[in-house]
């Protein structure tokens, strides 16, 4: 049983030494990129309300959310996804205000995915969120803060794929379907099953150009010249004004001087139903999955008492460490330090010279020696450990080992 005790649950891990050095070192840089652009950190509860993340919100389906009950038999769950609670709390706080409010936040979710699918429970994201602007400006904002944002992480090659829910939501208008069906089509797209998708559209009533708009849409991706493809398979007014709201922001992103890094996916959809216009994720090379996903949400605060338009995203850090892992990226990370270890008749003179260390802003660990350990067993582990220098003080003096 103490054996067991030393490992962790499933889908959770230990991060520690100079992977927790790297990790908050890359937090700090993105962070920063965040207030340089003029948002504000918030930090919501790591457990909420059930209803916060109910089925009508479109955030995570209840059986992979976390479940427990307070004193008074209320049901809590740990959070699964920052933007419903940064929704609440901005309808609570934010209720009369209607100039953009721009916030950003560093925090772990937790969703309770199948443990067959091999991925984390618990991943820490870094986001931000832009409330009351439902113009394109505020999308490209928001973009070429995700570009920026992984600049910070050492990352050069990247790529930001833009989609958009109304183009999928207006050629849906044309065909009528169930929600059944709707949601069986949804997945076919998501993973490109053309047959599929044929098949499905071939037992239903639709028309020869919906039928073609769908067949097309998993072949609508790569650069800006897919726009002009999509405008060409359907008239529906909602799908074509879509298209144009993208022109219009791939317009705006080559004034920021980022347009090499887009591309857009028009057959991109999002497991988060809350999702209204514009919708993205972010790609690199080393990592499996994005890295960055986010969009505009502008009914969910509608939700909460709060009539407002907003747009955001998540960085997904874990990811980001394997794609830095991957790709060899060297972070200047501040793990290193300094080791004073003494014998104990020289504790003040060790003490002495550990705070001149630190008042220099060096970091500097002081270690009384023990009889029964060697000092070249402390001199190798902090080594290994990073240490930059480690400094034997004794009857020979301050010697570095």
């Amino acid at each position: 049983m103490e054996k067991v005790l030393l490992h962790t649950p499933v889908g959770v891990r230990d991060i520690y030494g100079r992977e927790c050095a790297v990790k908050l070192t890359i937090e700090n840089k993105i962070n920063q990129v965040f207030n340089i652009y003029g948002y504000h950190n918030i930090q919501t509860p790591t457990f909420e309300f059930f209803d916060i993340f109910s089925k009508e919100r479109g955030s995570v389906a209840s059986k992979n959310l976390y479940k427990f009950f307070d004193r008074e038999g209320n049901t809590l769950v740990l959070r699964p996804d920052l933007t419903p609670s940064i929704a609440r709390s901005v309808a609570k706080y934010y209720m009369n205000v209607k100039v953009p409010i721009k916030l950003c936040y560093n925090a772990n979710t937790y969703i309770n995915n199948s443990e067959l699918q091999g991925k984390l429970k618990e991943i820490t994201q870094l986001g931000c969120e832009l409330i009351n602007d439902d113009s394109v400006e505020a999308d490209a904002e928001i973009i070429a803060l995700v570009v920026d944002s992984l600049k910070a992480t050492g990352l050069k090659e990247f790529l930001v794929e833009l989609g958009q829910v109304d183009f999928y939501k207006g050629l849906l208008q044309e065909c009528g379907f169930d929600e059944e069906t709707e949601q069986e089509l949804r997945v076919r797209i998501e993973n490109k099953n053309n047959f599929g998708v044929e098949e499905l559209l071939d037992s239903q009533n639709v028309t020869e150009e919906a039928k073609n708009a769908f067949l097309r849409l998993p072949e609508l991706f790569g650069s800006v010249e897919v726009l002009k493809t999509a405008k060409s398979l359907t008239t529906n007014r909602k799908a074509l004004k879509a298209i144009t709201r993208l022109e219009k922001l791939y317009s705006i992103l080559e004034d920021y001087g980022v347009a090499k890094y887009i591309s857009f996916d028009l057959g991109m959809l999002s497991n988060f139903n809350y999702y209204t216009g514009i919708i993205f994720k972010a790609y690199t090379y080393g990592s499996g999955d994005e890295i960055v996903a986010g969009g505009r949400y502008d009914k969910l605060l509608g939700q909460f008492g709060k009539n407002a338009a907003a747009i955001g995203f998540a960085v997904y850090m874990d990811q980001i460490m394997i794609a830095v892992n991957g790709q060899h990226i060297e972070e200047n990370t501040d793990y290193a330090y300094e080791v004073i270890i003494y014998d104990a008749k020289f504790r003040k003179y060790a003490l002495q010279l550990a705070t001149d260390l630190r008042k220099q802003g060096i970091k500097t660990e002081l270690i009384p020696k023990k009889k029964n350990i060697a000092i070249e067993e402390y001199a190798r582990f902090k080594k290994e450990d990073g240490a930059s220098r480690v400094t034997y003080i004794s009857d020979n003096g301050a010697v570095e080992v």
